[in-house]
């Protein structure tokens, strides 16, 4: 029988793959924690105008031209920075590194004050994929609600009019 198939093998190996497991997810933290404190940087450096010179355009300008990243990923970067300083819970979650960027970037789209809490609880037990689609429907949602608020107002239109005493024309 070949050593590599025994029982031994095998408890040693998953107890490796437990441990490579532990270390990833550990390690996905603290990148999440190090993610939030790279867009901390970001909003403040924004906020203060750090990437104003005669040439640069914006701060996503700015950081694909020192950091290396793709023009809409630096754009997406400088939004979900700047939504997070309106965004506590969200912002507090993913600086102790429970929210990974893809899910805070999801969220950024569509939270507020009212509705921060709701969708936290939600991404932190889901999967990203979970958030995205969350976040489609949310907005799909919102913007129904948006057309049916415009065909109330269309349909409550109208416009009267008549000629005052003077002879002048009264538009109502």
């Amino acid at each position: 029988m070949d050593p590599k198939f025994s029982d031994a093998a095998r408890a040693a190996n998953a107890q490796s793959l437990t441990q490579l497991a532990t270390e990833i997810t550990v390690l996905a933290g603290h990148i999440n924690a190090a993610s939030h404190r790279f867009l901390t940087l970001i909003a403040e450096f924004d906020r203060r105008q750090g990437w104003v010179d005669n040439a640069t355009q914006s701060c996503a300008h700015w950081l694909n031209w020192k950091c290396g990243i793709a023009m809409g990923a630096a754009r997406e970067k400088v939004r979900v920075a700047r939504a997070l300083e309106s965004l506590p819970a969200i912002s507090a979650a993913m600086s102790r590194g429970e929210l990974s960027y893809s899910k805070a970037r999801e969220l950024t789209r569509v939270a507020c004050a009212g509705t921060e809490d709701y969708l936290l609880s939600i991404a932190l037990q889901g999967t990203a994929h979970h958030v995205e689609t969350m976040v489609r429907h949310f907005r799909r949602a919102k913007e129904a609600e948006e057309l049916t608020r415009e065909a109330q107002q269309q349909a409550n239109r109208s416009l009267r009019y008549h000629y005052d005493d003077d002879g002048s024309l009264i538009l109502k």
